[in-house]
């Protein structure tokens, strides 16, 4: 068998980038179980993965579309978010009570101080003995 380089799948995929991450999840892939589209002679998954770029026998796009769904956040309705959800709300809304009673605590410290402005303070001198 020939070796498989770079530059044979290259031509393919132009993006040494986008080669790697396509060869590492076409080899995944092909861990997991997915039929070869090509003779494995004993090579192993990630030289399979090259061998299938180089001879163009797999859907890249198909693998392009796998790579990108594995980040994608999946939406759906899931009971346990909904209680998580909850109580979330619940948690808030206790916490916004006592933010509530704090700003208004610190509401009526300002309007206190802003009536006792004319208050005149005391200076004091203390000296330090060295």
């Amino acid at each position: 068998m020939a070796r498989v380089t770079v530059e044979d799948c290259i031509l393919n995929i132009p993006n040494r980038f986008d080669l790697v991450v396509t060869a590492a999840q076409r080899a995944k892939q092909i861990s997991s179980g997915m039929p070869l589209t090509i003779d494995r002679d004993n090579d192993k998954d990630a030289v399979v993965a090259l061998r299938e770029i180089a001879d163009k026998t797999i859907d890249f796009s198909l693998v392009h579309e796998e790579i990108i769904g594995q980040f994608q956040k999946r939406f759906g309705f899931d009971p346990k978010d909904a209680i998580e959800e909850e109580n979330q709300g619940a948690l808030f809304a206790a916490h916004a009570g006592d933010m509530q009673t704090a700003f208004d605590d610190a509401s009526n410290f300002l309007s206190d101080s802003q009536h006792n402005a004319g208050m005149s303070f005391v200076e004091e001198n203390i000296e330090v003995e060295d």
